[in-house]
């Protein structure tokens, strides 16, 4: 039986049938066409690794700075979106794309520099907006007027969980209401925000990592990226579960708690990501991250079983 067999699911903005409302869904919705999003690497660094603030980084955070391309940053900015562009429509029917910076702190620069990396994102017509994944400490309000110069801009914040008590554990370096801070001065601008969050953090409940998706819901955020704690090589977190391995979600009660999450959400909040991407090389555990699309279709697969979708449970 197809999930679009459920009254639930059938809603004009979801032409993907999920029964929460995509980013591509967004995108196809706003464009009229199939966009893809080309991820850039601009090379830059972060406070939280260079002795700004800390040297040792999030604890979860390896060398490439949640970057599956680090390769890319022999090249210009320039030269990896046309790269992208000429490969990616063979693959994925692509006609538009998205510029998106992920490695590290993409704001973490001064401003002339920001400034020309953001225009050579543009140097194809093909591209209609951006996407600059970042740290909330690494904004000012110059620099969020530069990104709201731009068409489409987006901004990628990671939170990664809403209690400061957490934040400190594993050494994020700043707060909750620095957080917050600037995710109001990039919405008077006009930036779309989407927020990264990480369910398994240690020593959160299920109760605490679902209060940071009412905290978010309450904001009204325009999008999210759902994240599993997972343990790679080289991080201060390996080194941690080496000695003294923590708990970490199964699959199932991931699953469970992603459809809980979704189900409280505002309806027009975009859900960009609710697994992983492989990791298979550097992966330590849990192992059934590998396998994204078994466990995205197990999201959806809970979500029609308990004849649910997003917003079922929102609250505003």
């Amino acid at each position: 039986m197809s999930i679009l067999d459920n009254s639930c699911a059938v809603n004009p903005d979801r032409t993907s049938g999920k029964r929460y409302y995509t980013f591509n869904d967004y995108l196809f919705q706003k464009f009229g066409k199939k966009v893809y999003k080309i991820t850039l690497d601009a090379g830059f660094s972060c406070p939280n690794r260079d002795g700004t603030i800390s040297k040792g980084g999030c604890i979860f955070c390896d060398e490439s700075g949640s970057f599956s391309q680090a390769h890319s940053s022999r090249l210009s900015i320039k030269e990896q979106v046309q790269t992208a562009i000429q490969n990616l429509p063979k693959r994925f029917k692509a006609e538009a794309f998205l510029a998106y910076f992920q490695a590290f702190s993409n704001t973490y620069a001064p401003l002339d520099v920001l400034k020309n990396t953001y225009n050579d994102a543009f140097s194809d017509p093909r591209v209609v907006g951006i996407s600059i994944g970042t740290r909330p400490d690494c904004l000012d309000e110059e620099k969020l007027d530069l990104i709201s110069s731009y068409k489409n801009p987006w901004l990628e914040l990671g939170l990664q969980s809403a209690h400061n008590k957490t934040l400190k554990l594993i050494n994020r370096g700043h707060n909750y209401e620095t957080f917050e801070n600037a995710y109001i001065l990039a919405k008077d601008r006009g930036i779309k925000v989407c927020v990264h969050i990480i369910l398994g953090l240690p020593g959160e409940t299920p109760a605490e990592m679902l209060q940071t998706a009412r905290i978010l819901s309450k904001l009204n955020i325009d999008g999210i990226k759902l994240h599993c704690l997972t343990v790679l090589e080289n991080t201060p977190l390996a080194r941690i579960y080496a000695k003294n391995p923590i708990p970490l979600l199964s699959e199932d009660e991931y699953c469970n708690l992603v459809a809980d999450i979704i189900e409280i959400l505002p309806v027009k909040t975009t859900v960009h990501r609710v697994g992983g991407s492989g990791l298979s090389t550097t992966l330590i555990a849990p192992l059934w991250a590998r396998n994204k699309f078994e466990t995205i279709n197990k999201i959806d697969r809970i979500l029609w079983e308990r004849n649910t979708c997003q917003g079922a449970k929102y609250r505003p």
